[in-house]
Formats: C-alpha cells, sequence, structure tokens
C-alpha cells in the first residue's frame, strides 16, 4: 500500500473507502492479492454493466487483437468502427426508429458532454446553458459549468459561468411544478434569464443522489425547449445502455433528444469510449472543428459492438434486467421497513437504486460496515446521503441477493451504533 500514498496524487478517492489492493475479477466479484472475494454493487461507477471480464466480450477483444486489428486509428475508417455504426445503427437505432448521426469524441463521457454543449452553441449562435440542480455532467470545464455538486465545481479554480440552474422535477417537493416556474421564467423578458442554446439533463441523476424524473416532466422540458428553439440534450452516460433496464433511459417516456450523449458501459468490459448521437440536422461542425488523439478506440468497437449483439437483438435482456429489478427494489424496501427510525427513502428505476438516510453521515458507515463484509457499494447526493446500487446488469440472482444481505447487516451495524441501547439487537 505504500507505493500508492507515495507515489499517487491526494486526488484518489474510491481507493480510500477500499482500501486493499485488487488482482483480478470475475463477472460480479473482485478479488485481492490476499485472496479476499469481494461482491462489487459500484460496476466501475456503472462501466461494467456487463461485469467484469464477461467472457463473450474479453474473446472478441483478444482475438482482435491476436489479430492484430487496428487499435490506434484517429478518425481512420477501419473495419471495427464499420461494425459498430452497422450494428448500432440495426440494433439499437432502428428498431426504435431513431434517426441520428455519430460522433466519436474522446474516451470520457465529458467529452462527449463537451462536444454537445459546444455543438449547441455553434448550432444556435447563444451561449448559456440550462442544467438542473443536482445534476453531474463530468469534470472538465464546460462539463463541470452544469453539475451542480459544489465539491466538484470548487476544484475548477475559475469562475464556472454560461449556465444557469434549474430545479430538476420533484426539487421543491411533489406539490410544486417546477416545469411552470422554468416556463415563466423563459418567457418574461424582464427574468435575467435569456434564451440558451440547450437544457442538458439526466432522466435519472446518479451523482445527484438517484433522483429519477417522471415522463410527464421530461415531456414538459421537451415542450419549452421545442417552444423556444432550444437543444434538448439528454445525458445518458450513467443511465444509458441498458441500465434503467431500456437501451436508452427514456424510452417508452415520450420524449425525442437532439442529442444524446453516451459513455461508461458504451464501451462494453471497462474500455474508455464516448459517443454524442445528434439529430442528422444538427451535424453543423466544419471538418476538424472538434476532434482528439483518442476518438476511435478500436478495441471499445469490437466491445461495444459483441455487447450490441448479444444482449440487444432482443427483449430477453430487457426482461432479465427488470426481474433483478423488482429484487432490488424488495429487498432495499425491506430494509427500509426493517429501520423506521433511519427514515429512509428508496427511489431509482431498472438497476439503478438509491436507499437515502438523510441522518448526516449514516450512509458513509454504511459503506464502511459494508466494506467490512466484502461488500462495495458508495454513497452519492447532497452531503453523502443516498447509498447508490451499480452493480452489473449481468449479476447472477443468487449473488445480488447475497449482497443485499450483506448491505442489510451493514445498515444494521450502523442503525445499532445510534439507535439501540449497549448495541442491542434490532
Amino acid at each position: 500500500m505504500k507505493i500508492f500514498t507515495q507515489m499517487e496524487s491526494d486526488v484518489r478517492g474510491y481507493c480510500r473507502d477500499y482500501p486493499v489492493v485488487f488482482e483480478r475479477s470475475k463477472g460480479s466479484e473482485m478479488f485481492t492479492v490476499d485472496g479476499d472475494r469481494f461482491i462489487d454493487f459500484l460496476g466501475g461507477a456503472g462501466a461494467l454493466s456487463y461485469g467484469h471480464n464477461n467472457e463473450h466480450i474479453k474473446q472478441a477483444v483478444m482475438e482482435y487483437m491476436q489479430a492484430d486489428g487496428v487499435l490506434h486509428g484517429l478518425d481512420l475508417h477501419t473495419k471495427a468502427k464499420r461494425e459498430f455504426l452497422t450494428t448500432l445503427r440495426s440494433t439499437i437505432l432502428e428498431p426504435r426508429k431513431m434517426d441520428y448521426k455519430a460522433q466519436f469524441t474522446g474516451p470520457t463521457g465529458t467529452n462527449a458532454v463537451e462536444a454537445a454543449l459546444k455543438l449547441a452553441r455553434k448550432i444556435t449562435g447563444r451561449q448559456g446553458i440550462i442544467s438542473f440542480t443536482n445534476g453531474y455532467h463530468g469534470m472538465t470545464l464546460g462539463a463541470i459549468a452544469a453539475t451542480g455538486n459544489g465539491h466538484h465545481r470548487g476544484g475548477a479554480g475559475v469562475h464556472l459561468g454560461g449556465t444557469t440552474f434549474m430545479p430538476f422535477d420533484g426539487y421543491f417537493g411533489p406539490e410544486t411544478n417546477t416545469i411552470a416556474y422554468i416556463e415563466r421564467l423563459l418567457e418574461d423578458t424582464s427574468s435575467g434569464i435569456d434564451t440558451p442554446a440547450a437544457m442538458i439533463l439526466e432522466t435519472v441523476q446518479g451523482e445527484g443522489g438517484v433522483n429519477p424524473a417522471s415522463g410527464e416532466w421530461l415531456q414538459g422540458i421537451q415542450a419549452l425547449c421545442r417552444k423556444h428553439d432550444i437543444l434538448f440534450i439528454v445525458d445518458d452516460i450513467q443511465v444509458g445502455c441498458g441500465r434503467t433496464g431500456t437501451f436508452f433511459s427514456f424510452e417508452n417516456m415520450g420524449i425525442d433528444p437532439d442529442m444524446i450523449v453516451l459513455s461508461k458501459s458504451l464501451g462494453g468490459i471497462g474500455l474508455p469510449m464516448a459517443l454524442l448521437l445528434m439529430k442528422p440536422e444538427h451535424d453543423q461542425w466544419d471538418i476538424g472543428e472538434h476532434n482528439g488523439t483518442f476518438r476511435g478506440n478500436n478495441l471499445a468497437f469490437i466491445a461495444a459492438t459483441t455487447a450490441f449483439k448479444r444482449y440487444w437483438s432482443d427483449d430477453s435482456f430487457t426482461t432479465e434486467i427488470g426481474e433483478k429489478a423488482a429484487i432490488l427494489r424488495q429487498h432495499l424496501q425491506w430494509i427500509k421497513a426493517d429501520f423506521p427510525e433511519l427514515n429512509i427513502e428508496v427511489r431509482g428505476r431498472g438497476m439503478i437504486w438509491g436507499l437515502e438516510i438523510p441522518q448526516k453521515g449514516l450512509a458513509g458507515e454504511v459503506v464502511n460496515e459494508a466494506f467490512k463484509r466484502q461488500l462495495i457499494i458508495e454513497n452519492c447526493g447532497t452531503g453523502g446521503t443516498v447509498l447508490k446500487f451499480l452493480g452489473p446488469l449481468t449479476m447472477e440472482k443468487a449473488i445480488l441477493e447475497e449482497g443485499l444481505g450483506l448491505l442489510k447487516e451493514a445498515v444494521q451495524a450502523v442503525y445499532q451504533q445510534h439507535f439501540t441501547a449497549a448495541g442491542s439487537n434490532s
């Protein structure tokens, strides 16, 4: 462990919560150099939706490398890219009657967000962006300006302008119609809010605390965008690629975004890849106007193509995700019922769920207790009050239930420390 503290920047984060050295991983499990087994409810912060070292995807990647396939290609045409684009169109877009062009923006999600915001400003000639309370869109300057978290914003070192924050669905509670609030500000020329180039949002806010928006609210936002000639961008980086049960998080919700940004599990087995999907009429870049050295990760093209073909050629994977989502929701509801003094709230969709413990610091304590029981889970949201499930979509049901049992034990340990006399059982 000494080499990490000697050589690695203090900015490191996850390793502080999980202070062991991992050596190998498979499916939903990780193993340390000492041979200890951990169940993974973190899943690479959502990048490992198909699990660690998915055998089918790994095999395709290994065969491509063995054949000396092109690994780095800038934006050159390659066989791997052709197969990815062909499969993206035939397996993902056409069955959903979606018409988008694709831009490879760089290795990470924040690259795709930057490209989307930059393109929206170019198209409209306007500078402003509307983002939403508790939203998270990345760590580069344009993306962090659209991110609500004060801790992350504080690391920028410069004034973060160009973005106006509006209240997300339910921000003021269920009785307040935030659509009406936003509409009033946009329509009043004396509100101080200029018509922006774009609105950007997550349909389920991940880092912000697992906050799902309703279909009705999303339709209202889209209607405002259409009315005021504002481009509508959906950030599907964390909750796309099947996380909510369908490939895109907004399917069956009655919206049709101008742009969609994807990354994380798009790379299949954790390979870096980010993608901007745009309506054809919005492809208004001049040649080379937005580029980057690592746009064409051909290994990620192979991994993503394999994942599309194996998991998204029919509805069986969506059905499987739904079954596991029901198990997750039920177990979290049981935890809520068993510890009423904790005032737990459960919310989520598909295979992204949050268990909020509003008392300051308790969710972080649960993370620590879970780690002692060899379960990896993170906390998020304002003040870190929400435990967030982002385990692989392919997680075996038995391991899922085992991990949820460990989570309950961790919650019970924290409960006993704070709510029962002398640590007696609840």
